[in-house]
């Protein structure tokens, strides 16, 4: 893969990481997506317009897979955000649905620890009355101690030209 700058896609199992590589890049079925929590078992890159590379980890959480496997993941997730030199930003992605896990607010510390340019997404937007998101997003920020979270549908788009002036930046 050439030495383009790298935008990690980092979530729990089944948070939307795939559909949102899939709706930034216009491509339905560049990264393949399941209703299935832990399809993503490995590591994929893909080339955006020779300018990026998107990278959709394995979710962490929640997979119908065998322990030993999930922690081969956490192995596997944790060299790759710690060796890759070209990594410029780290999306963080959040279902805005549900409150933060435990493993979420751990791998915001990970990521922070590691001065890692970091951006939280909430993803599936769409899927909630609109008069609960800005409760349930004001929730998210306050979790992690952040500002900028960036609300997104994968479905309707909705802050997809928001995210896209934030890659575009690094």
């Amino acid at each position: 893969m050439p030495n383009l700058p790298r935008i990690v896609f980092s979530g729990r199992s089944n948070v939307g990481k795939s559909s949102l590589i899939n709706s930034l890049s216009g491509r339905k079925k560049l990264a393949l997506t399941s209703s299935t929590p832990g399809r993503t078992r490995a590591i994929n890159l893909f080339n955006i317009n020779n300018q990026w590379v998107f990278v959709d980890l394995p979710g962490y959480g929640y997979a119908r897979v065998p322990q030993k496997m999930r922690l081969g993941w956490q192995t596997l997730i944790e060299g790759y955000l710690t060796s890759d030199q070209e990594i410029r930003l780290v999306m963080l992605i959040v279902d805005s649905r549900h409150d933060l896990s435990p493993l979420d607010k751990t791998m915001y510390d990970f990521l922070s620890y590691h001065e890692m340019k970091i951006q939280v997404v909430a993803t599936k937007i769409d899927r909630m009355r609109s008069t609960h998101q800005g409760r349930s997003l004001r929730k998210i920020e306050h979790s992690l101690g952040v500002e900028g979270l960036v609300a997104y549908s994968s479905q309707t788009g909705k802050g997809k030209k928001e995210l896209w002036g934030i890659i575009k930046e690094v």
